[in-house]
């Protein structure tokens, strides 16, 4: 389950890459340039067991803690967007500890790359049902 969001991909990364995209549009092909980065998730690995619901498209989320008490997410969904969005959310939690994802301020994250005045009410839902998800994981 490796991939480069929450290593080399992080949120000081998407925020970097956020603050020189100007406006929605080039914010949107960031999206889609991060979701393309994202390796999907095995057919087997789709299954309801990780299934993330509150969600309209379909998504999935992995996770595993390593032996230093970090955790590793892997998410995937059908839509291009919706896997722009995890890309994002994994940039800024995967690779931490339980506390330091508790402790991550998702709204203002969010709030700094300008992303939810644009999204649908029902994408917002779902991108919080993603870091609900994963939150729920972690404190597992």
């Amino acid at each position: 389950m490796t991939h480069p969001f929450g290593t080399e991909i992080t949120d000081a990364e998407v925020r970097a890459l956020f603050a020189a995209a100007h406006g929605w549009e080039a914010r949107y092909k960031q999206l889609i340039k991060l979701a393309k980065q994202l390796p999907p998730l095995e057919e087997e690995e789709r299954v309801e067991a990780n299934a993330i619901h509150g969600c309209e498209s379909l998504a999935w989320l992995l996770a595993e803690q390593d032996a230093q008490g970090r955790w590793q997410f892997h998410c995937d969904s059908d839509a291009r967007i919706v896997k722009g969005l995890m890309a994002v959310i994994l940039a800024a939690l995967s690779n931490k500890t339980s506390a330091e994802i508790a402790a991550f301020d998702m709204d203002a994250y969010f709030e700094e790359l300008q992303l939810l005045n644009h999204l649908s009410p029902s994408r917002g839902n779902g991108l919080r049902a993603v870091v609900s998800a994963i939150k729920a994981k972690a404190e597992s």
